[in-house]
């Protein structure tokens, strides 16, 4: 619901925008009219995420389609980056070199339509964090990477209108382009870092970002609790999607263990690691002897691929 709010406001919001700043001549508000754009593109790869990354589990991809937020997360980042970014800069430096026409007839007319689209954009934002703290409020309530998508938007729309109204306020006083210019510019670079941020969250998440280590701390002293664990030499997490996880530790068993007691032991601690971690869809032991030193290499650097 929070991702459709945003649709709506912002395709409204955007043919608002793109009308005004072409009556009025404006490059900050055709700049915003393309961060709107942008918006609105962005909220439909969300809702393909949304609906995409609940799908259950199948033999070509056995660990899930939870990544599938994470990917559509990261084009969301590049059109946010490419669309309105980019345009946005292409219309202040455009302006500066004197192709803004020196015309207020249609300024009130856009000093409204931003207004108004200020408004909305506000309605939108305040949705937005209404479901963030449902969601938990602060980091946690900001994990869905959707939400977290809608937030910066709306977030970025709102400084972005309020930039757009400021210079077009000050050529109007002024008479001086140079003011709308530099909003236009302003509203780029802030488009830009929003979307490096959003971008490097996604691609994270994307090539495998482990569990935070709060969390990784309460499953490894769940691990070091079973009587029949004598050490746990190293411990993987990695997140699957919004609510999955895989759990992944090598372990070395008390002495005197025979292969039976082995498959009873690994198969309780898995249940007491589900029961408690609800999220760690996906739990492998590997059962081990203590490596010499207490070596914790990664599977990756001791090229071993091993798992029971």
């Amino acid at each position: 619901m929070t991702v459709l709010v945003a649709l709506a406001a912002n395709l409204v919001i955007a043919v608002a925008k793109g009308a005004g700043g072409v009556l009025a001549g404006s490059p900050a508000l055709l700049s915003e009219a393309a961060h709107s754009v942008a918006d609105s593109l962005n909220e439909v790869f969300l809702l393909a995420a949304l609906r995409r990354s609940r799908r259950p589990a199948d033999t070509r991809h056995p660990f899930g389609y939870g990544k599938e937020r994470f990917f559509w997360s990261l084009l969301a980042a590049v059109g946010i980056f490419v669309m309105g970014g980019c345009f946005s800069f292409f219309q202040g430096l455009e302006a500066l070199h004197g192709g803004a026409e020196e015309k207020f007839s249609g300024y009130v007319a856009g000093l409204i339509v931003l207004g108004v689209a200020l408004v909305a954009e506000a309605g939108s934002l305040l949705r937005a964090l209404h479901q963030v703290r449902r969601q938990g409020g602060g980091l946690g309530g900001l994990r869905d990477p959707a939400l977290r998508t809608v937030v910066a938007e709306d977030g970025t729309a709102v400084l972005g209108v309020t930039l757009a109204l400021i210079g077009m306020a000050l050529h109007m006083v002024t008479g001086q382009v140079v003011w709308e210019a530099s909003a236009s510019l302003a509203i780029g670079v802030l488009l830009v870092y929003v979307a490096y941020r959003l971008g490097r969250d996604a691609r994270d998440q994307l090539i495998g970002e482990a569990a935070d280590p709060e969390l990784s701390g309460r499953i490894r002293a769940l691990l070091r609790a079973q009587p029949e664990i004598d050490s746990v030499e190293a411990l993987f997490t990695m997140k699957l999607g919004l609510d999955s996880m895989l759990v992944a530790a090598r372990i070395d068993l008390v002495p005197g263990l025979d292969s039976e007691r082995v498959e009873e032991v690994a198969d309780r601690i898995k249940r007491s690691l589900a029961r408690t971690f609800p999220d760690a869809g996906q739990i492998f032991l590997d059962v081990t002897d203590r490596r010499p030193g207490g070596a914790r290499e990664s599977p990756a650097a001791t090229g071993e691929r091993g798992g029971a």
